[in-house]
């Protein structure tokens, strides 16, 4: 087995022969069970990285491998995207059933698991995203962020071992988001499911194991959300800004109040000002 789920190598990718690139150069490696997210503005190239991961597109150059697989071989593409399932922006444009369950039920029909296995897997994906208590409920009276996780139900129950979420709460309220993302968290913690987050949420890429902001195409900043956030003159060459939280930490911090550096959360702001109390 490949030592990292996703891997690309000098990947750069072009939507036509005399476009620009959209894609510039990338070289990353997804070890299996982490959970990385990709920051950058519209048009910074993370959406189309995203589906460069998942084998919609292939590599003008360069090669991505998914499980060790390229994605280039066509052989090699049901399998890949079995193995790294794909939730987009907008969830009624990938609900197609008038039943939640049915809805779940349609991936496996596609990928022809028997019929007597689809049951279990749809009741299992639907209790992982907290949506059991709605399989029978109509996915058009759902709340957008209840569409959502009904969407990723349905990339769990063709069992994956990554999923890709492009800007998977772009469209939702506050309340949606957070719902999408505690369920996201889940299934990375508890079932080791890899993460693709690709967002331009600050406070959501607070949450991955790592952080990887694109601009012009290019990877111009890795590492872990700490490493990252902290380096906020630079997040502003890139037209990014760190978290709310972190900035606010700054401001008080330069008003005189002992703050650590690295703030990034809520809670951890909580935390620090219990202690000077």
């Amino acid at each position: 087995m490949a030592d990292a789920i996703f891997t690309l190598d000098h990947v750069s990718f072009a939507y036509d022969e005399d476009a620009p690139l959209a894609v510039r150069d990338v070289t990353l490696s997804v070890p299996f069970g982490e959970f990385h997210a990709v920051l950058g503005r519209n048009g910074s190239g993370k959406s189309t990285m995203a589906k460069l991961m998942n084998g919609l597109y292939t590599p003008t150059e360069g090669t991505v491998t998914v499980c060790g697989m390229d994605t280039r071989d066509e052989k090699n593409t049901w399998e890949i995207r079995r193995r790294a399932g794909m939730v987009f922006q907008n969830p009624d444009n990938q609900l197609v059933a008038t039943v939640v369950r049915e809805d779940v039920a349609f991936g496996l029909e596609n990928i022809g698991v028997p019929t007597e296995e689809m049951p279990g897997r749809i009741e299992r994906a639907l209790v992982d995203v907290g949506m059991m208590e709605y399989a029978e409920r109509a996915p058009h009276l759902l709340s957008g962020g209840q569409k959502q996780r009904v969407a990723i139900a349905g990339v769990l129950a063709m069992e994956p071992e990554a999923i890709i979420f492009d800007e998977s709460t772009a469209m939702l309220d506050p309340r949606g988001r957070r719902e999408v993302l505690n369920a996201v968290k889940r299934l990375n913690r508890d079932k080791g499911i890899t993460v693709i987050w690709i967002t331009h949420f600050m406070e959501e890429a607070v949450e991955a194991d790592r952080v990887h902001v694109m601009h012009d195409g290019q990877i111009v900043m890795s590492g872990m959300p700490r490493e990252v956030f902290t380096q906020e003159e630079k997040l502003r060459e890139y037209r990014l800004d760190a978290p709310v939280t972190a900035r606010l930490a700054r401001r008080l911090r330069k008003a005189g109040m002992p703050l650590p550096e690295g703030i990034l959360t809520p809670e951890e702001m909580a935390e620090e000002v219990a202690k000077l109390c």
